[in-house]
């Protein structure tokens, strides 16, 4: 009689109850996490109030790092929640803080921006749905392949250092823009 082989819980073939109730949860974390994504977005563009926009972005930006975890993309979760919901959405709310005289002020948009972020919104909407259906899903698992973060690493400050650094300017003048801006209102309302 043969001992049968041990498998680790990750390594456990994929066949029989435990697969049944992995699958389960991840299918529930998907929804749940693209619930929470797809929600906090719209709080984003419904909210007038520009603090509670930036909770809702956090919320946002934390769903879509739920989403690459069950991808197997750790670390683009951890640069999603680290730069963007650490760093980014920190910076706009300190820049909203310090140029504006009361945080709490309202956002009111003229007509032809709502009409205009509704068009453009609206169109990319029915892009994703059409590319949606339009894809042919594997009915198979994919196995995730291990990815080497040294060659990540590598590749991104070697062969595309000039789009990382381009990235990284065109963030620093949008955030000096806002405060320009956001000063230029201030002084007109004194």
């Amino acid at each position: 009689m043969g001992a049968s082989p041990m498998h680790s819980p990750l390594e456990r073939p994929a066949h029989g109850r435990g697969a049944h109730e992995t699958i389960e949860m991840a299918t529930g974390l998907f929804y749940l996490f693209a619930l929470m994504s797809a929600a906090s977005a719209l709080g984003v563009v419904a909210s007038r109030n520009i603090v509670r926009t930036a909770v809702y972005l956090l919320f946002t930006l934390v769903g879509v790092a739920g989403l690459y975890f069950l991808l197997d993309a750790e670390f683009l979760a951890a640069v999603q929640l680290v730069v963007y919901a650490g760093g980014t959405l920190i910076l706009i709310v300190f820049g909203v803080m310090l140029t504006n005289k009361s945080p709490f002020s309202h956002f009111e948009p003229k007509m032809i921006e709502v009409v205009v972020a509704l068009t453009i919104g609206s169109i990319m909407f029915f892009a994703l749905v059409a590319g949606i259906i339009r894809t042919q899903f594997e009915s198979q698992p994919i196995q995730s392949a291990s990815y080497p973060v040294d060659k990540l690493g590598q590749t991104l400050l070697g062969d595309y250092l000039v789009p990382f650094e381009l990235a990284s300017v065109l963030l620093l003048v949008v955030m000096i823009g806002a405060a320009y801006l956001a000063k230029g209102r201030r002084r007109e309302t004194d």
